[in-house]
């Protein structure tokens, strides 16, 4: 198929639907790609089906459908700056279809950091008067910190997700993939708090000291299960006024957040495929129910 051009209607804001942008199986509708792919954006059916995708820095329109052109154009129009070309995908990786295949509520991509904990604030807000600070609000501050330090390695190809629920209510806080491999992270708020860590427990400020490293390697195992492959568990503290660690706890890194991006040193365990497929089978919700 040849590709062609088409000029844009009236240029519309970011965020608003084509007209089509109904919840019918044949209604389209207009889906930013998010953080992982600002420059894309999807035009899905209602029933999640990826009709095509438009690529503002190739300006091009990539068809998934011939006879859906003119609908997917249509959808399109508030969003098109100038002509664009218009045409087939290039042949789909693996990684692609998977990613492709997926309904939008089953795409893990777009969490953000803390993503659970702010749904949970946003349903059930702290009372406004409270003797104690929430404690939600300290763990999303922690995975908010480790979160932006670890989306700084996505420039080294690395890729990273967060808040991936696991059965039973669980979660892990950050799933990174990269060319050192894979690691699973748990925040934890340690702001100007001395910290010990002892295998198995780790002691922050006045507090009892918790086992917190079996909850780390727990969640690490999990991930391995479900990905069938090697997750290293990592612990990653926000902002301690002071780290001691006086019995290394056997295959757990302990970071602080400031330090997270010392993984983009390493290297030489996954392919640029590799890191891919892994993420595409990462970001799906289903992945995650069998664990």
């Amino acid at each position: 198929m040849s590709a062609s051009r088409r000029e844009p209607g009236r240029h519309g804001q970011p965020g608003q639907p084509g007209r089509h942008g109904g919840s019918g199986p044949g209604r389209l509708r207009v889906v930013p790609g998010g953080r992982h792919e600002p420059d894309r954006l999807y035009v899905c059916a209602g029933d999640g089906r990826t009709a095509a995708w438009y690529d503002r820095d190739a300006a091009r329109v990539h068809l998934l459908a011939e006879d859906a052109r003119e609908d997917v154009l249509e959808a399109l129009g508030p969003f098109l700056a100038g002509p664009v070309a218009v045409g087939p995908p290039p042949v789909p990786t693996r990684a692609d279809l998977a990613r492709l295949s997926l309904h939008p509520d089953d795409d893990l991509a777009p969490n953000r950091p803390g993503e659970a904990l702010l749904v949970a604030l946003e349903r059930d807000p702290a009372p406004a008067h409270r003797l104690r600070a929430d404690p939600r609000r300290r763990a999303l501050a922690a995975e908010r910190a480790a979160g932006e330090a670890l989306d700084r390695l996505e420039g080294a190809g690395w890729r990273v997700l967060h808040s991936l629920p696991l059965p039973g209510g669980d979660r892990i806080h950050h799933l990174v993939i990269g060319p050192g491999g894979l690691f699973a992270v748990h925040s934890v708020y340690a702001r100007k708090q001395r910290v010990r860590v002892a295998d198995p427990v780790v002691a922050l400020g006045r507090h009892e000291p918790q086992p917190l490293i079996r909850r780390v390697r727990a969640a690490a195992d999990r991930a391995s299960f479900a990905l069938t492959a090697e997750v290293h568990p990592l612990l990653a503290l926000a902002a301690p006024a002071d780290l001691r660690v006086t019995a290394p706890p056997r295959g757990v890194r302990v970071l602080r957040d400031a330090d997270l991006e010392s993984l983009a040193r390493l290297g030489g365990v996954l392919k640029p495929a590799d890191v891919e497929a892994l993420h595409a089978m990462a970001r799906d919700r289903a992945t995650w129910t069998r664990v």
